[in-house]
């Protein structure tokens, strides 16, 4: 009976496809192993198995799994489970999440290959052939088949593909797609003795009398009798030693080659981690406060009654002590933990004050590792290597099986959410998901929290823990406020510094202390300005200004990446003169270097930081008191803990408040309270200064009184009465079409298919977004609000995609994307 297997393949079709499973790969068939099979007229693609089964699908075109690439399944069900999940609520497909889920060096990919065709002759007459055809055609004859690469190099011609589509065309060449794997295992060269003398004592005493006037090839052999002594060669001989270590010495090299040669020695590949051997370490648990151990007993308490906690603790209160504990337990009970961050800046870090007590029991999982070091981890967890994982939002498509804790860091940061591509994802509330599979704890950790998981938590869907005093009973920083208006009023303005922050900058190096200013932009200057005409340069695929990098003497688009030089006239009116309006972090850090020459100065922005290294050289340099001040975005605000800042500074802070966005109040909070608590962690004497042109805004009140519980009482009532989340959900449905007239056309005609069902009350637009065309692309929105208990949102979620792919059905609408974002941020 033929054996049939649906495969979940990443392409954004909503369905799985079913492929034969030939006898060949009958026995390797199962759930959760990756598969090639055909796909279409010429493509092939990586899939996972999700079900075997014997019925033969009605009106079924044979197609066949075409190899089984893994010896054991690398999905596990639960990450199926997540994957079905995520499909529904954020409505895409499951191969979307699939694309999404594996990392790079788990897909194959295809390189274009060339061979000779079967029928060519070349002596047929019908074609001439240039020197560079023949070259390729004379290869073809030594070897089976040619990359274009290797074209390039035998013709010594750059671009190629006049050369093969001409040999196509002469019926001369087949091309064809070859199937490479990505991930390459690292491996080490070893040397070990020919397994012959491993137990034969006569025969390495007749080897010594042999090499006796040998001296290098002798010393060669002694060296490897001292590491692996002739006791335990039985045992350690077929590990080996490895190979640069054996030679690190001065060892000759040649001689090695000759011991191989007459068959003394083997040298072979072992394939190795590239996070190094696993190594057995005594973990250092750190000593918890009474308040601590009470607030840890608490959320144990808790997690009896419920599966989510949430840790409201102030900045610098200690919360990673109480998740160091918590994992420890998990370790102790041989389950698997889950630690997410929401910035890679963060792992750097938070990873050195882990490994001291979880050594390599931490795996690490992010966008900076290569594609090699993910499937390690991957790999890692799935054998048990990794019982810990420590990572930013991809972190939960890991293969759990075994997973008992996740603990969500900083759970307030808009960072966990993912905006383009599919699926546009919240880690936060995807991990929670992920917590219920598994039947795991979560934990939410912030000094801030979200208004919607304070909500769940004051309504009792998740415990609250309280932690509201400081490690050590430091006090919180003392926070000012300088009223621009009146400083520039008085014309005594430094550049974009008061003199109040300024003269405390200046203390506080004096002091040997060091200062953190957050300013939310990068770049120099926001934009160009002409002082006679009022032309500001735009990018030529987005609308918004271009922002002015002085490092790199160009301007720059921050969301396609379009660029062009430092224009030395106006474009609109030819005038010279050209002025910067506003300032960026790089224009912060230039000035700071003129106003204290002796202070140094560094930044820490998405221009600065764009290796891994650079981050971790940057933090380590800045904890080594390297760098007296840091100018930052806000990577800079989130949960980094430094001993010696006694001063931070907020500019620019009336742009987030005044941000188009209901969200803005929430945001600005959580900004500068984040950033304020990086300031005098171990000491009372910590400092905050805001500078603003409204003093008088009751968010600055809050933010100097720490007084979370009254924000988000005023917070929660606006929310209320204005249908905002927690009260509704939300889906933002996005129309994008290089026709702008065509794009408003589909989103009021995709209006219209909704609005009877839904309600107007319950629907916002189409109107364009603050950016109205991004890469070409003119954009309309369409915000839905579904209000908790009044409808069926998973009902309601269906009807919005059946009407999408209705719209779509159209030749003209089917022009437009349509992009759903659930729970947009």
């Amino acid at each position: 009976m033929a054996s049939f297997a649906d495969i979940l393949l990443p392409v954004p079709i909503p369905r799985l496809f079913t492929y034969e499973v030939t006898a060949e790969h009958v026995d390797k068939a199962e759930a959760g192993r990756r598969v090639i099979v055909p796909f279409g007229q010429k493509k092939v693609l990586t899939g996972v198995i999700v079900q075997t089964h014997g019925t033969k699908p009605e009106n079924y075109e044979a197609r066949e799994i075409l190899d089984v690439l893994d010896d054991q399944p690398v999905i596990v069900d639960q990450q199926l489970q997540l994957i079905q999940w995520m499909a529904s609520y954020y409505m895409c497909t499951p191969g979307e999440v699939l694309n999404a889920a594996l990392p790079s060096g788990l897909k194959l990919s295809s390189k274009s290959m060339v061979q000779k065709h079967p029928d060519f002759d070349p002596d047929d007459g019908n074609h001439t052939y240039s020197d560079s055809e023949w070259k390729v055609v004379e290869a073809l004859e030594e070897k089976e088949h040619l990359s274009y690469d290797e074209i390039s190099q035998i013709t010594g011609v750059k671009n190629i593909y006049h050369l093969i589509k001409s040999l196509s065309a002469k019926g001369a060449i087949l091309i064809f797609e070859q199937l490479i794997e990505k991930y390459k295992p690292k491996k080490e060269r070893r040397v070990r003795l020919q397994a012959s003398l491993e137990n034969d004592l006569l025969a390495l005493e007749a080897l010594f009398q042999k090499l006796e006037k040998k001296e290098k090839q002798l010393e060669l052999v002694m060296k490897y009798l001292r590491e692996v002594p002739v006791n335990e060669l039985k045992e350690r001989n077929q590990l080996g030693l490895s190979k640069g270590e054996f030679l690190s010495t001065g060892l000759s090299t040649s001689s090695l080659g000759t011991l191989v040669k007459n068959g003394v020695f083997e040298e072979f590949d072992k394939v190795i981690s590239r996070f190094g051997e696993p190594k057995k370490k005594e973990a250092v648990i750190p000593e918890l406060t009474s308040l601590q151990e009470e607030k840890l007993s608490e959320i144990h308490g808790l997690f009896e009654k419920k599966s989510t906690v949430l840790l409201h603790g102030v900045t610098g209160s200690g919360k990673t002590e109480i998740y160091i504990r918590l994992l420890q337990q998990v370790l102790d009970e041989g389950a698997q933990a889950l630690y997410l961050l929401p910035e890679i800046a963060l792992t750097a870090q938070i990873l050195r004050r882990l490994k001291k007590v979880f050594g390599d029991k931490i795996g690490i999982y992010h966008s900076k590792y290569s594609d090699n070091e993910r499937v390690e981890v991957w790999n890692g967890v799935l054998s048990g290597r990794f019982p810990i994982v420590v990572g930013v939002r991809s972190s939960v498509f890991l293969p759990f099986n075994n997973l008992s804790l996740i603990i969500i860091d900083e759970e307030h940061e808009s960072s966990y959410k993912q905006y383009d591509p599919a699926p546009r994802y919240h880690a936060r509330d995807t991990a929670i998901m992920l917590g219920q599979i598994h039947h795991a704890k979560i934990l939410l950790g912030s000094a801030t929290p979200s208004v919607e998981s304070y909500y769940n938590a004051v309504y009792e869907k998740y415990g609250l823990v309280a932690l509201e005093t400081r490690f050590g009973e430091v006090q919180m920083p003392e926070t000012a406020l300088i009223d621009l208006k009146d400083e520039r009023k008085k014309k005594r303005m430094h550049g974009d510094l008061s003199p109040g922050l300024l003269q405390a900058i200046e203390q506080t190096l004096e002091e040997n202390k060091q200062v953190i200013l957050f300013q939310n932009r990068r770049g120099y200057a926001p934009y160009l300005h002409c002082e006679d005409c009022a032309h500001i340069p735009k990018c030529a695929n987005c609308s918004v200004s271009l922002t002015y990098h002085m490092y790199r003497q160009e301007l720059l688009c921050h969301y396609c990446g379009f660029r062009e030089p430092l224009p030395s006239h106006c474009e609109a009116c030819g005038s010279a003169k050209i002025k910067t309006i506003g300032f960026g972090t790089e224009k912060l850090e230039d000035d700071l270097k003129v106003l204290l020459p002796t202070g140094r100065i560094s930044r820490m922005d998405y221009d600065t930081t764009r290796t891994r290294s650079t981050y971790e050289q940057l933090i380590e340099n800045f904890e080594n008191g390297e760098i007296d001040v840091l100018v930052g975005t806000q990577m800079i605000t989130k949960g980094l803990d430094f001993d010696h800042v006694e001063l931070v500074g907020i500019l620019d802070i009336d742009r987030i408040i005044h941000f188009p966005d209901f969200r803005s109040h929430e945001r600005a909070f959580q900004m500068m309270t984040q950033v304020s608590g990086r300031a005098g962690r171990r000491s009372n004497n910590g400092k905050v200064i805001i500078q603003t042109n409204n003093p008088e805004q009751p968010v600055f009140h809050l933010v100097r009184t720490n007084d979370y519980k009254r924000f988000y009482q005023m917070e929660i009532l606006e929310r209320e009465s204005f249908h905002y989340p927690p009260f509704v959900r939300m889906i933002r449905v996005l129309f994008r079409n290089q026709d702008k007239q065509l794009v408003w056309e589909t989103a009021n005609h995709y209006l219209k298919s909704i609005q009877t069902s839904l309600g107007g009350h319950r629907i916002l637009g189409p109107q364009e977004p603050l950016i109205a065309r991004i890469r070409n692309q003119y954009h309309q929105e369409i915000t839905i609000k579904l209000e908790k208990g009044g409808i069926s949102i998973p009902k309601a979620k269906e009807f919005l995609t059946q009407k999408m792919e209705e719209l779509q059905q159209d030749k003209i609408f089917r022009q437009t994307s349509v992009i759903f974002d659930v729970d947009p941020q």
